[in-house]
């Protein structure tokens, strides 16, 4: 407040979330006005809200993180007893769970299994057919758990910008199954490079359409090219973090 330095901001979900507090346009407007800036969402679904509330102070610019490059090098290699392992990596609360336990009750078992990772937020029953893992590293996914998955799901109802795990997951060549949220429409191209599920009966659909090997396959391969060709490295997400920064010095210059 009370400086003109220019500003680049990023938005990320839970950032685009606080707009619907009372009053919180208004006060960015307020300090928008003060200094030239960049909004940049870490999503393109974000761009057509923010340029409606401050495209007139700002440009929105979205610029995408970016993957580490191992997770590219993934080699998948399914189990060789058939069996389907599903993975959900995320914070343990009501909100990032959504309804995985509701609708998932009855669709998984000894042959799809159901493997929780990460840590434990809020206060969450975990029913018992949940492999929960707890706590989890990059590099137990990457080499332990991506290679013999049979794919990602989250059925969150989280102000989501662009999951980090989705992309990392798509970078891998695994499927990802997703609730029908506009951060995961941004990325997972229905029946293209993984499944949308609004119901429980679509989260049926995807896993047994995603539990054909073909399937599998094929939309494995074409997560993994989207990834490469939208998204990049974090040395391509540097370069456009680069180009903005040139942007607002030289048109201060």
């Amino acid at each position: 407040w009370g400086t003109t330095t220019p500003a680049l901001i990023t938005v990320l979900g839970s950032d685009f979330g606080l707009l619907r507090l009372p009053g919180m346009k208004s006060l960015l407007r307020t300090v928008l006005r003060q200094r030239r800036a960049i909004l940049a969402p870490n999503a393109d679904w974000m761009q057509p809200a923010l340029e409606q509330a401050f495209g007139d102070l700002a440009e929105i610019r979205p610029i995408a993180f970016g993957v580490d490059d191992p997770w590219f090098d993934v080699v998948r290699i399914p189990p060789p007893d058939g069996t389907r392992h599903w993975l959900a990596v995320t914070r343990l609360t009501k909100n990032k769970i959504g309804d995985l336990f509701n609708w998932g009750d009855g669709l998984f078992g000894e042959q799809r299994q159901l493997h929780l990772f990460g840590p434990m937020q809020e206060q969450v029953d975990l029913p018992d057919w949940v492999i929960y893992h707890g706590s989890t590293h990059p590099a137990e996914l990457l080499k332990t758990w991506f290679p013999q998955a049979c794919g990602l799901i989250t059925l969150s109802r989280h102000d989501e910008g662009r999951p980090q795990v989705i992309l990392e997951a798509m970078a891998a060549g695994l499927p990802v199954l997703a609730s029908d949220l506009p951060a995961h429409r941004d990325m997972v191209i229905h029946r293209q490079t993984g499944y949308l599920a609004s119901t429980r009966d679509k989260l049926c659909e995807g896993l047994n359409w995603l539990g054909e090997p073909e399937h599998n396959q094929q939309t494995g391969q074409a997560a993994r090219q989207w990834v490469r060709n939208s998204i990049g490295t974090w040395d391509d997400c540097a370069g456009r973090y680069a180009a903005a920064y040139r942007s607002l010095l030289e048109h201060r210059s």
